[in-house]
Protein backbone atom coordinates (compact mmCIF):
# COMPACT_ATOMS: atom_id res chain seq x y z
CA UNK A 1 0.00 0.00 0.00
CA UNK A 2 2.74 2.00 0.11
CA UNK A 3 2.99 2.62 -3.95
CA UNK A 4 1.53 5.74 -3.95
CA UNK A 5 4.22 6.85 -1.85
CA UNK A 6 7.01 5.50 -4.19
CA UNK A 7 8.65 7.42 -7.43
CA UNK A 8 10.35 5.19 -9.87
CA UNK A 9 13.39 7.03 -11.11
CA UNK A 10 15.75 6.33 -13.87
CA UNK A 11 18.92 8.06 -14.76
CA UNK A 12 19.20 8.40 -18.52
CA UNK A 13 18.15 10.39 -21.22
CA UNK A 14 15.09 10.46 -23.99
CA UNK A 15 14.59 12.22 -26.80
CA UNK A 16 11.50 11.82 -29.79
CA UNK A 17 11.75 13.50 -32.52
CA UNK A 18 9.25 13.95 -35.71
CA UNK A 19 11.40 13.87 -39.07
CA UNK A 20 9.82 14.45 -42.71
CA UNK A 21 12.81 12.87 -45.06
CA UNK A 22 12.33 14.38 -48.92
CA UNK A 23 13.12 11.53 -50.99
CA UNK A 24 12.53 13.74 -54.32
CA UNK A 25 16.63 14.68 -54.99
CA UNK A 26 15.30 16.50 -58.63
CA UNK A 27 15.65 20.23 -58.47
CA UNK A 28 12.63 22.59 -58.86
CA UNK A 29 13.49 23.37 -62.14
CA UNK A 30 12.94 19.67 -62.99
CA UNK A 31 9.73 19.45 -61.40
CA UNK A 32 8.77 22.13 -63.83
CA UNK A 33 10.37 21.31 -66.88
CA UNK A 34 7.69 20.95 -69.78
CA UNK A 35 9.41 17.94 -70.47
CA UNK A 36 8.83 16.24 -67.71
CA UNK A 37 5.09 14.42 -67.30
CA UNK A 38 3.41 15.16 -64.09
CA UNK A 39 3.15 12.42 -61.84
CA UNK A 40 -0.07 11.33 -59.38
CA UNK A 41 1.21 10.20 -56.29
CA UNK A 42 -0.56 7.26 -54.75
CA UNK A 43 -0.03 8.83 -50.99
CA UNK A 44 1.07 11.71 -49.74
CA UNK A 45 3.01 9.94 -46.86
CA UNK A 46 5.05 8.21 -49.71
CA UNK A 47 6.15 11.43 -50.67
CA UNK A 48 7.51 13.14 -47.80
CA UNK A 49 7.22 10.16 -45.23
CA UNK A 50 7.01 11.04 -41.31
CA UNK A 51 9.47 9.00 -39.44
CA UNK A 52 9.10 9.21 -35.29
CA UNK A 53 12.18 8.78 -33.71
CA UNK A 54 13.25 8.23 -30.25
CA UNK A 55 16.61 7.60 -28.28
CA UNK A 56 16.21 6.00 -24.61
CA UNK A 57 19.19 5.41 -22.47
CA UNK A 58 19.08 3.80 -19.64
CA UNK A 59 22.18 4.11 -16.95
CA UNK A 60 22.29 0.82 -14.46
CA UNK A 61 21.94 1.48 -11.16
CA UNK A 62 24.97 -1.30 -10.59
CA UNK A 63 28.42 0.09 -10.63
CA UNK A 64 26.98 3.55 -11.62
CA UNK A 65 29.98 5.90 -10.57
CA UNK A 66 32.80 8.33 -11.62
CA UNK A 67 35.07 8.23 -14.04
CA UNK A 68 38.47 6.79 -13.42
CA UNK A 69 36.70 5.39 -9.66
CA UNK A 70 35.00 2.59 -11.05
CA UNK A 71 35.82 0.35 -13.15
CA UNK A 72 35.59 -3.09 -14.34
CA UNK A 73 33.66 -5.89 -13.42
CA UNK A 74 31.92 -7.03 -9.65
CA UNK A 75 31.41 -10.48 -8.59
CA UNK A 76 28.07 -10.44 -9.46
CA UNK A 77 28.82 -9.88 -13.30
CA UNK A 78 28.15 -6.33 -12.99
CA UNK A 79 30.16 -3.79 -15.10
CA UNK A 80 30.86 -0.25 -14.13
CA UNK A 81 28.41 2.26 -15.94
CA UNK A 82 26.67 0.31 -18.03
CA UNK A 83 23.93 1.68 -20.38
CA UNK A 84 21.44 0.67 -22.36
CA UNK A 85 20.20 2.45 -25.06
CA UNK A 86 17.56 1.91 -27.65
CA UNK A 87 17.05 3.97 -30.92
CA UNK A 88 13.26 3.45 -32.21
CA UNK A 89 12.25 4.40 -35.58
CA UNK A 90 8.80 4.36 -36.44
CA UNK A 91 7.59 5.05 -40.10
CA UNK A 92 4.49 3.40 -42.16
CA UNK A 93 3.18 1.76 -39.35
CA UNK A 94 5.77 -0.50 -38.70
CA UNK A 95 8.68 0.28 -35.84
CA UNK A 96 12.21 -0.88 -35.99
CA UNK A 97 14.27 -1.35 -32.89
CA UNK A 98 18.01 -0.94 -32.38
CA UNK A 99 19.59 -1.53 -28.75
CA UNK A 100 23.01 -0.68 -27.92
CA UNK A 101 25.06 -1.34 -24.69
CA UNK A 102 28.29 0.17 -23.49
CA UNK A 103 29.98 -0.41 -20.42
CA UNK A 104 33.66 -1.01 -18.67
CA UNK A 105 35.42 -4.01 -19.62
CA UNK A 106 34.41 -6.95 -17.80
CA UNK A 107 37.59 -7.92 -16.11
CA UNK A 108 39.06 -6.61 -12.44
CA UNK A 109 40.68 -3.60 -13.41
CA UNK A 110 41.10 -0.32 -11.81
CA UNK A 111 42.84 3.15 -12.32
CA UNK A 112 44.68 4.66 -9.31
CA UNK A 113 45.06 8.53 -8.84
CA UNK A 114 43.85 11.97 -10.46
CA UNK A 115 45.89 12.29 -12.92
CA UNK A 116 44.45 13.10 -16.97
CA UNK A 117 45.26 9.15 -17.54
CA UNK A 118 45.79 6.95 -14.67
CA UNK A 119 48.07 3.62 -15.94
CA UNK A 120 45.31 1.07 -15.22
CA UNK A 121 46.09 -2.75 -13.79
CA UNK A 122 44.62 -5.78 -13.51
CA UNK A 123 43.67 -6.68 -9.52
CA UNK A 124 42.55 -10.12 -9.79
CA UNK A 125 43.77 -13.31 -11.82
CA UNK A 126 42.76 -14.59 -15.35
CA UNK A 127 41.06 -16.80 -13.47
CA UNK A 128 39.38 -15.37 -10.55
CA UNK A 129 37.80 -13.16 -13.75
CA UNK A 130 36.64 -16.09 -15.26
CA UNK A 131 33.05 -16.86 -13.31
CA UNK A 132 32.47 -12.74 -13.40
CA UNK A 133 33.16 -12.23 -17.03
CA UNK A 134 30.90 -16.02 -17.52
CA UNK A 135 27.91 -14.02 -15.29
CA UNK A 136 28.04 -10.38 -17.46
CA UNK A 137 27.59 -11.94 -20.77
CA UNK A 138 24.91 -15.08 -19.57
CA UNK A 139 22.99 -11.90 -18.33
CA UNK A 140 23.68 -10.30 -21.75
CA UNK A 141 22.93 -12.98 -23.94
CA UNK A 142 19.57 -14.13 -21.69
CA UNK A 143 19.22 -10.30 -22.65
CA UNK A 144 20.11 -10.15 -26.28
CA UNK A 145 20.26 -13.64 -27.58
CA UNK A 146 23.38 -11.99 -29.47
CA UNK A 147 25.89 -9.61 -29.55
CA UNK A 148 29.12 -8.07 -31.01
CA UNK A 149 31.59 -7.01 -28.38
CA UNK A 150 33.24 -3.64 -29.52
CA UNK A 151 36.37 -3.29 -27.99
CA UNK A 152 37.45 0.08 -27.85
CA UNK A 153 40.74 -0.09 -25.87
CA UNK A 154 43.77 1.39 -27.26
CA UNK A 155 45.81 -2.02 -28.55
CA UNK A 156 49.35 -0.50 -28.32
CA UNK A 157 49.44 2.05 -25.42
CA UNK A 158 48.84 1.92 -21.42
CA UNK A 159 45.50 0.34 -21.55
CA UNK A 160 47.03 -2.69 -24.11
CA UNK A 161 46.89 -4.89 -20.39
CA UNK A 162 43.22 -4.15 -20.23
CA UNK A 163 42.85 -5.21 -24.09
CA UNK A 164 44.73 -8.52 -23.64
CA UNK A 165 42.91 -9.82 -20.47
CA UNK A 166 39.01 -8.91 -22.25
CA UNK A 167 40.17 -10.82 -25.15
CA UNK A 168 41.73 -13.84 -23.22
CA UNK A 169 38.44 -14.27 -21.57
CA UNK A 170 36.33 -14.00 -24.60
CA UNK A 171 38.28 -16.75 -26.00
CA UNK A 172 38.08 -18.57 -22.71
CA UNK A 173 34.43 -17.93 -22.65
CA UNK A 174 33.96 -19.32 -25.93
CA UNK A 175 30.71 -18.76 -27.25
CA UNK A 176 28.88 -19.21 -30.52
CA UNK A 177 26.48 -16.04 -29.47
CA UNK A 178 29.27 -13.32 -29.13
CA UNK A 179 31.21 -11.84 -31.99
CA UNK A 180 34.64 -10.03 -30.88
CA UNK A 181 36.00 -7.22 -32.70
CA UNK A 182 38.94 -5.03 -31.69
CA UNK A 183 38.64 -1.63 -32.64
CA UNK A 184 41.66 0.56 -31.81
CA UNK A 185 39.92 4.22 -33.01
CA UNK A 186 43.72 5.67 -32.08
CA UNK A 187 44.46 3.99 -35.15
CA UNK A 188 41.86 6.13 -37.15
CA UNK A 189 42.20 9.40 -35.61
Amino acid sequence: EVDFWIIPIIQGFVQIEELVVNYNESSDDDKSSPETPPQEPSCVDDIHPTFLVALLSRRSRHRAGMRYKRRGVDKNGNVANYVETEQLIHVHNHTLSYIQTRGSVPVFWSQVGYRYNPRPRLDKSENETVSCFRAHFEEQLKNYKKQVIINLVDQTGREKIIGDAYLKQVLLYNNANLTYVSFDFHEHW
